[in-house]
């Protein structure tokens, strides 16, 4: 199955993007599943009819699913206070019921990521599109997978719970009490569902598409955008600018505004064009409301990662008419014999020099382009190897390593 994930700055339109890409999809014969986190249920007003905590056949072909945040939260808060409810009756706390119970924030993008989960462990749907919240918060989540992973890796070391039977030795031993089989158990299950949604997450069949409106707070959204997903490994594959104004008008307000947006899509052309395609969706000059407005929005068709093609396939392992890229890669380029180094090359487009900054820390590299960080894990060949600069040429950063002589093996 693919996934197509889509995003942008507020109020851009994203949601309405996404439900017509759905639509179009399905309409192409295509098994079509949407998800959002909208609040407000747009996804559902575009597509002229309800959904909700459950999946909801909107079209032939098509269905759209909002979970159900306020309802995830309640059963995942009442079970974890039925797992510790010895630690609360000890401290006499009184215990919450369902009906005072609300979500959180965050507790919708959490729902959404449990949901995506879900859909791509299913063998229901070729397409899956997911409205994500705005960029930024869109961006954070993606994240939350990895670095969730990595803190109870950090906190909670697997291979601590090996020796469970010397638990209570050493409990006795350090006169502090050990940590439960329970609380092992439990993040090994989380480490399971996070780990499915990072495999969602980061499948080679998953794509990006930014929306942006044309002018200039769109560019600069665009761009930051552009970076942190490269920086997360996903890959963009559209840019689709929305809501553009058709260019004659008698109207001096409009016609000035939509010179403005002309200039903002030829740049996006000029600048992203070699990377992905630019797509404009033209004004309707109304909210788009219904299957045919839907349809009225030309929108990139997807094809899913399951359709049959016949004849040889290319070397590349794409076939013709599949605009799903592949896997995003970071090689490594062995220039051992010629500048006696090692050059991991991280593609980051649309990267600003002066925002870079790049910490070693044993096995691991911190890489920090402006508002966004990542920590990756080192290759295996580059953790015997120290740090021997970095710079940032054409959209990629090419961090430079030198052999730790300590640690290379050494030729006769």
């Amino acid at each position: 199955m693919r996934t197509i994930l889509i995003t942008g700055p507020g109020g851009s339109g994203r949601t309405t993007v996404a439900a017509a890409t759905a639509l179009e999809a399905a309409r192409r014969g295509t098994r079509t599943l949407v998800l959002s986190a909208d609040l407000t249920d747009t996804l559902g007003a575009a597509l002229g009819a309800p959904t909700g905590g459950t999946p909801t056949e909107t079209a032939p072909g098509l269905t759209a699913w909002r979970p159900d945040a306020g309802e995830g939260f309640r059963v995942g808060l009442l079970a974890f206070q039925e797992q510790v409810s010895t630690a609360l009756d000890l401290l006499g706390s009184a215990r919450l019921d369902a009906d005072e119970l609300t979500p959180l924030p965050g507790a919708e993008e959490l729902a959404l990521l449990r949901a995506l989960r879900d859909a791509a462990a299913a063998d229901t749907f070729d397409l899956l599109v997911v409205d994500l919240p705005p960029a930024p918060q869109a961006l954070a989540l993606l994240a939350l997978p990895e670095q969730l992973r990595r803190y109870l890796r950090r906190l909670l070391p697997a291979e601590r719970q090996a020796a469970r039977a010397l638990r209570p030795v050493l409990g006795r031993l350090a006169g502090v009490p050990m940590p439960t089989d329970r609380l092992y158990e439990t993040a090994a299950r989380w480490d399971v569902e996070l780990a499915a949604v990072q495999l969602a997450v980061e499948d080679p069949a998953t794509t990006v598409r930014l929306v942006a409106e044309p002018g200039p707070a769109g560019a600069d959204a665009v761009r930051s955008a552009t970076t942190g997903l490269a920086l997360r490994g996903l890959r963009t594959d559209a840019l689709l600018a929305n809501r553009v104004l058709p260019d004659a008008s008698p109207d001096t307000w409009l016609a000035a505004l939509a010179v403005q947006q002309r200039k903002s899509v030829d740049e996006w052309r000029a600048e992203w064009g070699q990377t992905y395609g630019v797509h404009e969706v033209p004004h309707l000059g109304r909210d788009p409301r219904g299957a045919e407005d839907l349809a009225a929005l030309p929108v990139p068709a997807p094809v899913p990662a399951s359709v049959p093609t016949s004849g040889p396939v290319p070397a590349s392992g794409r076939v013709p008419g599949d605009d799903a890229p592949g896997p995003v890669e970071w090689p490594v380029v062995d220039r051992l014999a010629d500048d006696g180094v090692l050059v991991w090359h991280i593609p980051l487009p649309g990267a600003i020099r002066e925002e870079l900054d790049l910490v070693r820390r044993g096995d691991e590299l911190v890489v920090t382009a402006g508002q966004f960080r990542r920590i990756v894990t080192l290759p295996s060949a580059l953790r015997r190897c120290a740090v021997d600069g970095a710079s940032l040429r054409e959209g990629e950063l090419r961090v430079r390593f030198v052999p730790d002589p300590d640690l290379w093996p050494r030729t006769r």
